[in-house]
């Protein structure tokens, strides 16, 4: 049981909750609006970035009334490994820092990617059904977060990639001297480089772990990771230099990792790539889904902590997939969060769950 004594204080419509005695499986139940995907949202804080929904800080503090200032919101929760606190896990605001999200970790300030180093958190929710006909920029988002799960250093590789890329758009603009663009497209390739290999790495797993499960009942997805451009850093920062006249009228950089695309495909019974997710029926689309977060969370449970946070999916399920989704669920070691309206569709994972009444964002303990 990874998360465990999570506590929310001023966050989103819960002044202050507590959830204590954490379990292997952790349900969530109320009413629409109740705050339950709230909390999953507050646990998801426990990774780099911008949690689950990507709000901004100024929407995740509570208000008592809209038209008030946001209040600091602080989350905690202690880090449990073979039945021992090994870490203590914070994320707040403070009102002198009020858009700026800060970390501790046992206690000392230290950067939001510093968590995935100790901990994999992933999720699944409703608003992730639209990914395979979403931007590219979705997908890429995606995969960058599942990555963090076999190499913490990502976050930051990514961030490194995507200021390079905002300060050679600048400079590009400016018209600044060759030797300023050499500087920042050194920086650039060298973060790009890490990145693509990271990413074409995490698409290889994830695929191995796929040919693993069984066909049905889940659609299962063939998966392809296709580069925006050159994949070697020397290669990429050649590109840079080469293209900046036409970068430069474009006013961005039209190739490199920020172009990269993940195609996927629903599997024919031949074992070869069929339809294109894009086009498959919602459902199957579902279905692939659920089985890339399955295959990811086998790999993000390799070797360390991890966190799966699964909003509204078994209301979603027939109940032979349900049944399969909580065989599997039950297999993995992933700590599992889910939600509900109702505790029937858990009814077969229910005595062994830590069970939560949520209503009006306050949360009871079944």
């Amino acid at each position: 049981m990874p998360l465990a004594k999570i506590t929310l204080q001023q966050f989103r419509n819960h002044a202050l909750s507590e959830l204590g005695e954490t379990a292997h499986f952790n349900l969530l139940v109320g009413a629409n609006g109740a705050g339950k995907t709230n909390v999953l949202e507050a646990i998801s804080l426990f990774a780099p970035g911008r949690g689950l929904r990507r709000a901004p800080l100024s929407e995740l503090a509570r208000r008592e009334k809209p038209a008030d200032a946001p209040r600091p919101f602080a989350i905690g929760a202690s880090l449990v490994e073979q039945g021992q606190v090994s870490a203590r896990l914070g994320t707040y605001t403070e009102d002198a820092r009020p858009n700026r999200r800060l970390v501790r970790i046992n206690g000392a300030e230290t950067s939001a990617s510093a968590l995935s180093e100790w901990h994999a958190v992933s999720w699944l929710t409703p608003a992730m059904d639209g990914l395979f006909t979403d931007s590219a920029g979705a997908r890429r988002r995606f995969v960058d977060r599942m990555a963090l799960a076999i190499e913490p250093a990502h976050a930051r590789a990514v961030n490194q990639l995507e200021s390079a890329l905002r300060e050679r758009n600048r400079l590009l603009e400016e018209g600044r001297e060759p030797r300023w663009l050499d500087a920042v497209e050194a920086q650039l390739a060298e973060a790009g480089a890490q990145v693509v290999a990271t990413r074409a790495r995490l698409v290889e797993l994830l695929s191995e772990e796929l040919s693993a499960l069984p066909p049905e009942p889940f659609a299962r997805p063939i998966l392809t990771y296709r580069p925006g451009g050159p994949t070697s850093r020397d290669e990429l920062a050649e590109s840079l230099a080469r293209e900046r006249p036409r970068d430069r009228a474009a006013g961005r950089a039209l190739t490199g990792p920020h172009r990269d695309e993940l195609d996927v495909a629903m599997m024919r019974a031949d074992g070869s790539a069929g339809q294109p997710a894009a086009t498959c029926s919602t459902g199957e689309q579902k279905a692939m889904l659920i089985a890339i977060t399955l295959a990811h969370g086998t790999l993000a449970a390799s070797g360390r902590p991890s966190v799966l946070l699964l909003d509204e999916v078994a209301a979603h399920l027939d109940p032979v997939r349900r049944a399969e989704l909580f065989r599997r669920l039950a297999a993995g070691r992933a700590q599992v969060w889910m939600t509900g309206t109702e505790l029937a569709p858990f009814s077969e994972i229910a005595s062994e769950a830590a069970v939560w009444k949520v209503a009006g964002g306050a949360v009871e303990a079944l």
